[in-house]
């Protein structure tokens, strides 16, 4: 892959072009992020989990680098900073340098707090309409995607 495509982050390289893991275990609010992916058409393969294990899984057993991760918070069996911290502290995950994003419902400032000792690279509520919700997603993917990185400098 050339430089076009890839940013360093922590030491590693960040694939602009990887898929995108949206981990959310409400299926309206899933069904609700499949049409709003599809009508921004990033070129971007765009892979759903309703379980945090389940994603864990994937991305430990693929080779694929994603782009980024979209992780909800309140899920069942594994919440969001469990999943973040496993992801954080997995050598092998550590070095594929995913950007991580919570997007939740609500926030508290602990939540937030939390996030951020976590090194999350950004904490998003989401909004009550579908125009703000697309509008959310758009803005954090075309950030990632503008992100400039030391390596481009190299």
């Amino acid at each position: 892959m050339g430089k076009r495509y890839l940013a360093r982050i922590n030491g590693g390289f960040m694939n602009k072009s990887g898929p995108i893991i949206v981990i959310e275990d409400d299926m309206d609010d899933q069904e609700v992020l499949v049409e709003i992916f599809r009508r921004l058409n990033y070129g971007n393969e765009v892979f759903y989990f309703a379980d945090g294990n389940d994603a864990l899984e994937f991305i430990n057993q693929t080779d694929i680098q994603p782009f980024l991760i979209l992780s909800d918070i309140n899920m069942p069996r594994i919440n969001g900073f469990e999943l973040r911290n496993k992801v954080f502290t997995n050598d092998k995950l550590h070095t594929k340098c995913i950007p991580y994003l919570f997007f939740t419902t609500s926030a508290t400032k602990k939540s937030v707090i939390d996030a951020y000792a976590l090194s999350v690279q950004g904490f998003f509520i989401k909004a009550g309409s579908m125009q703000g919700l697309e509008n959310t997603i758009r803005k954090i993917v075309e950030y990632w995607k503008e992100c400039i990185a030391p390596n481009e400098f190299d």
